[in-house]
């Protein structure tokens, strides 16, 4: 079940502007599977399901795949960041990246899909990355790095 409805979760956003949760649900249900808001927000945190701004401050689900590294990937990554990145700071080892609103988990995801091996790891908010780097000095050298980068 929870493999079908994944699946159908991937088909529905690449096929359609799909901006919420409710928005998923509803175009689940229209498919045949009543899901709860749990459920989805569990599928889109497994999938490693993301936002991304599309036009007129609006988003929708996208699925970034690890294995897809292409220079069109790298540009989209580089875009979000653009976009949703407001400031930059660092408290010891840890970044802390102010985005615009609901577009933590973009950049985020955007961030570990530009490999940077001195990210450990990240979390994300609404409006908020915190990034572990290796030490401080490293992190230090990820925000010259996404200052670069939007630019």
């Amino acid at each position: 079940m929870k493999n079908k409805r994944q699946s159908k979760i991937l088909e529905i956003i690449s096929t359609k502007e799909v901006g919420t949760q409710e928005e998923l649900a509803a175009l689940l249900l229209e498919a045949g599977m009543r899901v709860t808001q749990a459920t989805i927000s569990r599928d889109i945190r497994e999938m490693k399901i993301t936002k991304m701004p599309i036009d007129r401050g609006r988003q929708r689900y996208v699925a970034i795949s690890r294995e897809n590294r292409s220079e069109e990937s790298r540009e989209r990554f580089i875009r979000i960041i653009k976009d949703a990145v407001v400031s930059l700071d660092a408290a010891q080892n840890i970044i802390v990246i102010r985005t615009s609103a609901g577009m933590a988990m973009a950049v985020a995801a955007a961030l570990d899909g530009l490999s940077m091996p001195s990210i450990v790891g990240s979390l994300a908010g609404d409006d908020t990355v915190f990034c572990a780097a290796k030490s401080a000095d490293a992190a230090e050298e990820v925000i010259k790095r996404i200052k670069e980068l939007i630019r």
